[in-house]
């Protein structure tokens, strides 16, 4: 088999932001045998780089390393079992061959219901895998697959493939009855692999060691329907107590390396979140053919795919869509040798997860862990006391051996420890998304994303591992630079809170804060906003969002910074004077049948109580008051005269208010379950009456 990519319908169009931008004349041609211009080096400063990139050549099956897949879950409530095992029957099914290929689950909630719905997913895989490659399925998410009301391939029957929904609708039936009961069915073949290990005193925050091995390819059952063999399926819960610092989705990640170095150990570990499905089933040849490049791809740690999301609709009211990011900026940052680890969707080496520092001498061993055939029973045991409570104490994980601790943003710091260790990392943005997921659909769900973000890069920039202090002499000023803008995000939000409060006060009270309009000093506050906005519009439109969606993002680039990063901000300054603590807030994964179709209709949704809903509706409030009695006084004693002082503090307040529309439509107009709840509404008026009362 000759490893390079196979093409996708629809693709061979140019593609921007494709492993840096290079690639964008050749479109998916840069995974076949590098005979052009390397993509890697098409952003680095200097003058033109000209690299002859060597064939790959042709690597058999057998001759392909391992890769493991890890998928992480935390919560059965927020993150539901038929979402999790769709994206785990998504990555069981990548052309890839089998024997090669090992999936693991981290379960932190220890919940036998997850545990019921792989062992399930395990049989209904028998005969998914075989259908998937039979007929060339794209996507090979059964729920993504199905939901797109699927055609059949010309060799696929309209019978074959209502057969196949049928298996999956009976799947559904069988989770979310088990789910909504919470009672486990006797199932032999369940019990057989480990639900033994539940009882009535195990809790999401209390439970021990649990590793079962639901596949397992020295049994002879370990194979389709077709009598081809299957992935290894591995289920994984760590050992949790409540005495015990668990460290989230970090810790989950180091269990996951442990266990799998003694169970299948492959060179190639690949991460995704329970949410973000495989999109592209060559993604794995696809992100080998950077590794194996002989000569180029030696000192290269990870391959990043970009975040898409498929359930963000036309127009969305969010900002979703972060086409700007990851077709100019990412590859901007790739560019310089350094894209960011995401933490989902992104291709390791294991070497650089376990805190191997590159040096020109280092040889990859392609070959690591091919051949194990140990007994199950044998690597379960073994497993057990790999991921219990005490076992990292006085060690370096955490700190200088896997995922790094201590930190919201656990994935960019230790992407960032990788890049200091001498390793490059890869952007690689395909025609054809490798993987999508679920962008969030309500403004508190975005708003506590954005908090913990934003709160974990500032800690990053202002520690000992900030770009700056880590990378000095170790990455390039390029990529320094490039990190901090996400790194100071949070502190963006005291300039921003300053102009959303301070000019409406003053032009409520008639004291002028700008030049007048005919002073010649107005010139260069013109200047700044209209060409800033004038090219993030054209960036925005060029990378394929409408200009709604670009208006929809300035709004949400305001809340979040009036919000997110404000309380990230004094959460992050409070924590590094003893004060307060960073936690780690799940973002739900389900969504509301009634908030959906909200959503659909670009209503924004508030529901339930929150502070950063008092600050948002304060300061739409305050300047809607501002407005309205600021220019009432004015006109009042000096006519339209009376506004040339203060002419730009009026257009400040005019957009302020025309971008906080949907919050005025949640107060004094929508009646249902996602306007702005009254006691939001009634301390807001609170502040703002405060605030009016002072000034005037």
């Amino acid at each position: 088999m000759v490893l390079q990519s196979h093409p996708h319908p629809g693709e061979g169009q140019q593609q921007p932001g494709v492993a840096g931008g290079a690639g964008a004349a050749r479109g998916r041609d840069i995974v076949r045998p590098l005979l052009g211009p390397h993509p890697l080096r098409a952003l680095e400063p200097g003058p033109p780089h000209h690299i002859q990139g060597p064939p790959l050549g042709e690597y058999d099956d057998d001759q392909l390393p391992g890769v493991d897949i890890f998928v992480c879950t935390a919560d059965p409530a927020l993150e539901p079992p038929m979402l999790v095992i769709s994206t785990v029957l998504s990555v069981m099914a990548y052309d890839y061959p089998p024997e090669k290929l090992n999936i693991y689950l981290s379960d932190d909630a220890g919940s036998a219901v997850t545990f019921y719905a792989l062992h399930e997913a395990s049989e209904f895989a028998k005969h998914w895998i075989p259908f998937c490659k039979n007929y060339k399925v794209e996507p090979r998410s059964p729920a993504a697959y199905f939901a797109e009301g699927a055609t059949p391939h010309d060799a696929c029957s309209p019978q074959e493939l209502l057969r196949m929904k049928e298996l999956y609708k009976d799947l559904t039936d069988r989770v979310n009855s088990v789910v909504h009961s919470g009672k486990i069915p006797e199932v032999p073949e369940c019990n057989h692999r480990g639900s033994s290990e539940w009882n009535e005193m195990i809790t999401s925050g209390d439970h021990p060691s649990i590793v079962q091995i639901l596949i397992d390819r020295n049994k002879r059952k370990a194979v389709d329907v077709d009598g081809n063999a299957l992935p290894k399926l591995v289920y994984m819960s760590r050992e949790k107590r409540p005495q015990e610092q668990h460290h989230f989705k970090a810790g989950s990640l180091n269990a996951l390396i442990r266990v799998s170095s003694v169970i299948s150990n492959s060179s190639v570990i690949l991460n995704v979140d329970c949410d973000m499905y495989s999109n592209n089933s060559e993604s794995i040849r696809d992100a080998l053919c950077f590794f194996l490049d002989e000569e180029q791809g030696q000192d290269i740690g990870f391959v990043q795919y970009p975040q898409n999301f498929d359930n963000v609709v036309h127009n969305d009211i969010y900002g979703n869509p972060i086409n700007v990011v990851n077709e100019l900026d990412n590859p901007c940052l790739d560019g310089w040798g350094g894209m960011c680890y995401y933490g989902t969707g992104c291709f390791h080496r294991r070497e650089t997860l376990s805190g191997q520092i590159y040096s020109k001498d280092y040889k990859e061993d392609w070959d690591r862990g091919v051949g194990i055939a140990e007994n199950a029973d044998e690597l379960e045991e073994t497993s057990k006391s790999l991921v219990t409570c005490t076992y990292e104490h006085n060690t370096p994980w955490g700190i200088e051996k896997g995922v790094r601790y201590g930190c919201p943003l656990e994935d960019v710091i230790t992407g960032l420890q990788i890049q200091c260790r001498g390793w490059r990392s890869v952007y690689y943005n395909p025609a054809r998304k490798g993987f999508l997921g679920m962008a969030p659909t309500s403004l508190g769900q975005i708003l506590v994303q954005h908090k913990r973000w934003s709160e974990g890069f500032l800690q990053i920039s202002l520690s000992n591992y900030s770009p700056f202090l880590l990378g000095h002499g170790k990455i390039k000023l390029g990529l320094q630079m490039g990190y901090s803008v996400c790194g100071f995000w949070a502190l963006n939000s005291f300039p921003t809170f300053y102009y959303v409060i301070i000019p409406s006060l003053c032009f409520l009270s008639g004291v002028s804060v700008f030049p007048e309009i005919t002073s010649p000093w107005c010139i260069p506050f013109i200047y700044v906003v209209v060409a800033s906005y004038s090219w993030s519009l054209m960036e925005s439109l060029q990378c394929g969002d409408t200009a709604v969606e670009w208006w929809n993002a300035q709004r949400m680039w305001l809340m979040r910074r009036t919000t997110s990063y404000l309380l990230a901000a004094i959460d992050t300054i409070g924590g590094m004077l003893g004060v307060s603590e960073s936690g780690f807030e799940l973002t739900v994964k389900v969504d509301e049948s009634q908030a959906l179709e909200r959503y659909k209709k670009g209503k924004m949704e508030f529901g339930p109580i929150s502070g950063m809903f008092v600050i948002i509706t304060t300061i739409a409030l305050f300047n809607l008051v501002c407005l309205v009695v600021g220019l009432g006084r004015a006109l009042l004693r000096e006519g339209t005269a009376g506004l040339g002082p203060l002419f730009l503090q009026a257009v400040l307040c005019v957009a302020i208010v025309v971008i906080n529309a949907p919050v005025y439509e949640a107060l004094f107009i929508r009646r249902d379950s996602g306007s702005l709840p009254y006691f939001v509404t009634l301390v807001s008026l609170c502040f703002v009456s405060s605030l009016c009362l002072q000034a005037i």
